[in-house]
């Protein structure tokens, strides 16, 4: 990372910027939002989540101010397109948890009560166009997207439109759900989710426009490779236990397995697919967020990366 693109600071320096944001969740909140397997605290929430609203409060008000300005320049009525942040990361990194509890901070803010929250995994191909083409084993990688669709989709959340609608993804079936939509009304802000948000376009003819184009504010989840990947191995064995274990889970092969199988599967899968895509794909967007999040071994953030340029 260049340093001279980023004001870096300590949790400690975060923290003290929230000011006098207050905490509008409970301990019963926080249990509700974050993952089975994910580790986030009140005190985490008050250090890294509240001033990071703070400074979304403020940027979606100037933007707001912009459009008005625009809109008077134009000499037509003033619209409110909805402020659209993008959460990047690796699998494993803590992106969901993370999405959901700033999703739900947000919505607290008395300015944009109505804060949205989409994934892109909804515009990953269905399993059926992948096994034909020889991409089931990319799932993740840039070409196992319908990015088309996806720039279509933020292109008409962006113009204003009334409502717009997403593909859903079933993480138990692995797969879209056949004919379910995610609809979006309305809102004052999206949450825009996924492995590759950050991603630049990749030679095709809509390249012209890429997903990032429609981000307001972006925003990446770093760690360590060897700390995620001991995430990841974490999670699998916790999926063994649950969700692997439902009669329509697609992993549920790997139910039974003993530990050290679980941790050569888990290990392998880590190397051949999720590791690949982090080094090849994710981590190189890094320098194109807004903000980095630096987290620690333990989970918790512990930098906060601010983009100056």
């Amino acid at each position: 990372m260049e340093p001279a693109l980023y004001a870096v600071f300590d949790r400690a320096e975060w923290a003290a910027l929230r000011v006098n944001t207050p905490l509008t969740l409970s301990a019963a909140d926080l249990q509700a939002l974050r993952g089975t397997y994910e580790h986030v605290s009140l005190t985490e929430v008050a250090d890294v989540y509240l001033p990071l609203s703070r400074l979304l409060n403020l940027h979606v008000a100037a933007r707001r101010n912009l459009n008005r300005v625009k809109d008077a320049f134009l000499g037509r009525p003033v619209g409110r397109p909805p402020y659209v942040v993008a959460v990047a990361g690796s699998v494993a990194v803590g992106k969901s948890t993370f999405a959901r509890v700033l999703q739900a901070i947000l919505s607290r803010w008395p300015d944009h009560p109505q804060v949205e929250l989409v994934t892109t995994d909804g515009f990953l191909y269905p399993n059926r166009y992948l096994d034909e083409r020889g991409l089931l084993a990319r799932k993740g990688f840039p070409e196992s997207y319908d990015r088309r669709r996806m720039v279509a989709f933020l292109a008409e959340l962006k113009s204003g439109a009334p409502e717009v609608t997403a593909p859903v993804y079933s993480h138990l079936a692995y797969d879209i759900v056949p004919g379910e939509l995610q609809r979006v009304t309305r809102p004052d802000i999206v949450v825009f989710e996924g492995l590759n948000v950050l991603q630049p376009g990749g030679g095709g003819r809509t390249d012209s426009v890429v997903a990032s184009d429609f981000f307001d504010l972006s925003i990446y989840l770093d760690a360590c490779e060897a700390d995620i990947r001991g995430w990841y191995q974490e999670r699998f064995r916790l999926l063994q236990r649950t969700a692997f274990q439902k009669p329509d889970s697609y992993f549920r092969r790997y139910r039974d397995l003993d530990p050290d199988a679980a941790r050569q599967v888990s290990g392998r899968i880590w190397e051949d697919i999720n590791g690949l895509n982090l080094r090849e794909n994710i981590l190189p967007t890094r320098e194109r967020a807004r903000v980095v999040l630096r987290k620690g071994a333990d989970h918790a953030v512990r930098e906060v990366w601010l983009r100056q340029v």
